[in-house]
């Protein structure tokens, strides 16, 4: 039996992104036994597409398809879109496709992650002077999903990195859908005193939210100058991510295959949204999907909504225009409608969340 792997990536308009994602994905196979193939493709708007990669490994006589998500924690995308891509791709060509957990809370992600921020404070320490730990908050900013599962996680991994790390505080923030988000997660962190705050994207790879990250932590910086806020790196190709990869891959051909989502609204009752136990999960893709840069409302640099970084106010925008809500909340999805139906975050209007973007305009 030959096998092929096949990673299967979000896709960003941002160039940066795609080519760490291509790194990332060109990284793999070393870790991986000689004989199998390795390919990717992306979800919407960046070639090649999912299919495509399926494609090629088909193309190089690959029978059984062990495909894994690169993203880091399972929510919508894991859950519904890429899933709904490998079945309908599956039954079409009668090729055998198995399916990976997410990276997920993992020791290694966590070590991976511990680098990056005492990457960071060793930075401050050489420029600034050393500050004890006990006197440095930690704030960690994940994604954000209109899905509590994932959102847990974050705050899962903001913690083992504080108490692994023996920081004095920590937060935990998201670049957008639910909340709090970065800037009013930061002006909570402000009031607390402490003399350094560390600002670290729980992100495999740059982009717009990232750029919103370190773009509110800069703002945030100016209005508070007695406190030395520091911008921690994402995790891009650590090899501790890698290795995960690789754990992700494998591990889906081993005598007990772990299960996927434990705690998933769409599984089981999960406070907040019993409502979603047992709902169609379909994906909702395929109209940005390969676009590229072409895609409508896809340059930020005409935003005339934002200065000089996405603050997530073209979602509010994108609400106001569209009565059903989707739970994107990129720059793309500007001016765009959605003709399908999701459930409608019941946070939407929190002031914390996205809400928080129309305050920083204004």
């Amino acid at each position: 039996m030959k096998i092929g792997v096949m990673i299967c990536g979000h896709g960003s308009r941002s160039q940066a992104a795609v080519d760490e994602f291509a790194l990332l994905a060109e990284k793999l196979p070393a870790l991986l036994p000689d004989d199998w193939e390795t390919d990717y493709g992306y979800l919407e708007f960046a070639n090649p597409v999912i299919r495509d990669g399926l494609d090629r490994l088909r193309a190089k006589g690959c029978d059984r398809i062990v495909a894994v998500p690169g993203m880091l924690f399972a929510a919508m995308h894991t859950k519904n879109d890429i899933p709904t891509v490998l079945n309908t791709y599956a039954k079409k060509h009668g090729v055998e496709i198995s399916y990976g957990r997410e990276l997920g809370v993992d020791p290694k992600m966590l070590a991976a992650a511990g680098d990056r921020v005492a990457e960071a404070v060793e930075r401050a320490n050489a420029e600034n002077g050393e500050v004890p730990l006990e006197e440095t908050c930690l704030v960690v900013i994940g994604r954000g999903a209109s899905d509590p599962d994932a959102n847990g996680n974050v705050a899962k991994v903001a913690r083992m990195l504080w108490e692994g790390m023996g920081f004095g505080w920590g937060a935990v923030g998201y670049s957008g859908v639910t909340f709090p988000l970065v800037e009013p997660t930061l002006d909570h962190v402000a009031r607390l005193g402490y003399r350094r705050v560390i600002v670290f994207p729980y992100f495999l790879f740059s982009g717009i939210l990232i750029d919103r990250i370190y773009g509110f932590t800069d703002q945030v910086a100016a209005a508070n100058p007695q406190i030395e806020f520091v911008k921690a790196g994402y995790l891009r190709d650590h090899p501790k991510v890698l290795e995960t990869f690789a754990e992700r891959v494998t591990e889906q051909l081993g005598d007990a295959v772990p299960p996927t989502c434990g705690t998933c609204k769409y599984r089981t009752q999960v406070l907040g949204f019993e409502a979603e136990v047992g709902a169609v999960q379909e994906s909702h893709h395929h109209h940005v999907e390969g676009q590229g840069a072409s895609a409508p409302g896809s340059n930020v640099a005409d935003c005339a909504l934002c200065d000089d970084f996405c603050t997530g106010a073209c979602r509010l925008e994108m609400d106001a225009h569209d009565h059903h809500h989707h739970h994107h909340d990129h720059h793309q999805d500007h001016g765009v409608h959605h003709h399908h139906h999701h459930p409608e975050y019941p946070y939407a209007k929190h002031p914390l969340g996205p809400e928080s973007a129309r305050k920083a305009k204004s």
